[in-house]
């Protein structure tokens, strides 16, 4: 993927849903980063530290050069208006393989409006539908976090097995729920 401002995924308000818009991490993304992971909740859950403006710009370019490889596929997840409310990545060891890793979270105010659940959901449709050969997509997290679980199900990503912790790495059982294409 050598042109990620040609990825943008559009997801249509619904009722008592808000649109969401999916595009690859800019620059002028990073106040609205550097807001999210203040937040004590999101700082448990991920290795995303962004404490500063130079963590900012850092973090930035490491999606960029993700983009660049094929193996890191990072969106913003917007309001219509650009207000930063999440993050959703698809992440590819492999970039011509048969096998990825979807992620995501969201910030403190999006919580509980169903962003979660409507971004994953249009990366895992994004993702089978523009990589011929992609046919197994995982989505991690640590059993204790309930939250992503509800995510998972809510997206049709089953819980496949449990992978035991690997300190110092992880410190706790993790799940692993997977989604196949076609499903």
């Amino acid at each position: 993927m050598n042109a990620p401002d040609a990825a943008v995924l559009h997801v249509p308000e619904t009722p008592d849903r808000p649109a969401l818009v999916l595009r690859p991490w800019r620059t002028e993304d990073i106040a609205g980063l550097i807001e999210a992971c203040r937040d004590p909740v999101l700082r448990r859950w991920t290795t995303t530290a962004v404490d500063d403006e130079a963590d900012g710009e850092r973090w930035v370019e490491t999606q960029r050069q993700g983009w660049a490889s094929g193996t890191r596929l990072a969106f913003a997840v917007l309001s219509p208006r650009g207000r930063l409310l999440g993050h959703a990545v698809l992440k590819r060891n492999d970039p011509g393989g048969p096998a990825g890793e979807v992620g995501y979270w969201t910030t403190a105010r999006a919580r509980g409006r169903g962003v979660a659940p409507r971004a994953l959901e249009a990366l895992t449709h994004w993702s089978f539908t523009t990589f011929d050969g992609l046919e197994r997509l995982e989505l991690l997290h640590q059993t204790d976090n309930t939250a992503s679980c509800r995510v998972a199900q809510k997206t049709r990503y089953p819980l496949d097995h449990v992978l035991p912790a690997a300190p110092p790495a992880y410190l706790r059982d993790g799940h692993v729920h997977v989604r196949h294409a076609g499903d």
